[in-house]
């Protein structure tokens, strides 16, 4: 029978390990950062030293990144409510990752509760 997208979101959270905004600061430098929002969502602000990785193409370029070349590495992930989030977690899972946390509440509840930001540096071809 079809699922909804709310209702694969819901099967993927049960499946996963998440926490809040709280706890996910103090995961800050003991965890890569995995920002899975589109990239225009990134450059406007994400938490400090996420890596962005669009939801879309994760599976496809997490490989590529040399901070996610360890499987059993440390990883938050993260996404603007915690949807896109939740189904990353479940297919890092699913890719072998063993020690994947996904932010419950996402940027905007990180940013509701005024924890600190990042917005990159513009490039200057100067």
């Amino acid at each position: 029978m079809p699922m909804t997208p709310h209702e694969l979101v819901v099967e993927a959270k049960a499946q996963i390990k998440e926490i809040g905004p709280a706890e996910a600061q103090q995961q800050l430098g003991k965890r890569v950062i995995i920002d899975v929002r589109e990239y225009d969502e990134y450059v406007a602000s994400h938490l400090p030293g996420a890596i962005n990785i669009p939801r879309g193409v994760l599976e496809f370029k997490i490989g590529m990144v040399p901070e996610c070349a360890k499987k059993d590495g440390a990883f938050l992930i993260y996404c603007r409510t915690s949807g896109r989030a939740a189904l990353s977690a479940v297919q890092l899972q699913k890719l072998g990752y063993t020690n994947v946390i996904s932010m419950n509440g996402g940027f905007e509840a990180w940013n509701n509760e005024q924890r600190p930001t990042e917005i990159p540096e513009p490039i200057n071809f100067e």
